[in-house]
């Protein structure tokens, strides 16, 4: 009666490093593997060349600072650039205040972007778990502020 969706989505189960959520960072993290984000980060995140990495980010989580891995799943606030290589899971609660490039996106109703989508279309040599920042031939998406109205007269 009922059908279910086929939900792409990643796996989180290679997650192996924690910032919990009465834990506050200053400084850049370089991270392998998995990386869950339920406090705060002040800093840039960076997943390291050569692995496929994969940066949670919590309801509860904030990063200020750029961001560069190769899978994420994003549910909190990330003030600055987002570089995906491989796929990004915007949830409801996501808040991203800055250009995000991505090759492929789930973007659920409810989620926020201040800045530009680029579609990094690439082939897998190109964007790899080792090179997630290449890019090739990039289509950038604007997004559009709030509506302008002129002449309006009560």
């Amino acid at each position: 009666m009922f059908r279910r969706k086929n939900n792409r989505s990643i796996e989180v189960t290679k997650l192996s490093s924690l910032v919990a959520d009465n834990m506050a960072i200053t400084g850049d993290v370089t991270f392998s593997a998995g990386l869950r984000v339920d406090g705060r980060i002040d800093g840039n995140v960076v997943s390291e060349d050569g692995t496929s990495g994969l940066l949670v980010l919590s309801e509860k989580g904030s990063i200020n600072g750029s961001v560069r891995t190769w899978d994420a799943v994003i549910n909190g606030t990330i003030r600055g650039d987002l570089e995906v290589g491989h796929f990004l899971e915007l949830q409801a609660n996501a808040r991203v205040t800055g250009n995000i490039t991505y090759r492929q996106m789930q973007l659920e109703c409810g989620a926020a972007v201040e800045g530009k989508l680029v579609f990094a279309d690439g082939n897998a040599a190109q964007a790899s778990p080792g090179n997630p920042k290449a890019v090739r031939d990039p289509q950038v998406l604007e997004l559009p502020g709030p509506p302008q109205v002129s002449g309006v007269t009560s």
